[in-house]
């Protein structure tokens, strides 16, 4: 099986790096450090996971990867702007 980098590839292992990087870091309070809590990296886990299997729907479904690399990043833009829009509402 060749390897395809696509986006969801792309954002599942940023996802899964910054859910490494809060989990190992050391716990202090400086004053530019972000500070994320359990929950967050839960819903990240999960961010990786529907990632993870919406880049399988998406591989089963087209197979021209020029195809593949314009849905995902219509999707993950479509995406983005429903998750800003409903940080807006709640």
């Amino acid at each position: 099986m060749k390897l395809r980098i696509t986006p969801l590839n792309i954002v599942g292992a940023a996802s899964l790096a910054l859910v490494a990087v809060n989990l190992f870091s050391a716990k202090t309070n400086a004053p530019k450090q972000i500070d994320v809590n359990g929950f967050y990296i839960l819903i990240l886990g999960c961010l990786i996971v529907v990632t993870f299997i919406t880049d399988l729907i998406f591989r089963f479904t087209l197979k021209d990867i020029k195809r593949i690399w314009i849905v995902e990043l219509v999707f993950i833009f479509i995406a983005t702007i429903l998750m800003v829009i409903l940080q807006k509402v709640a």
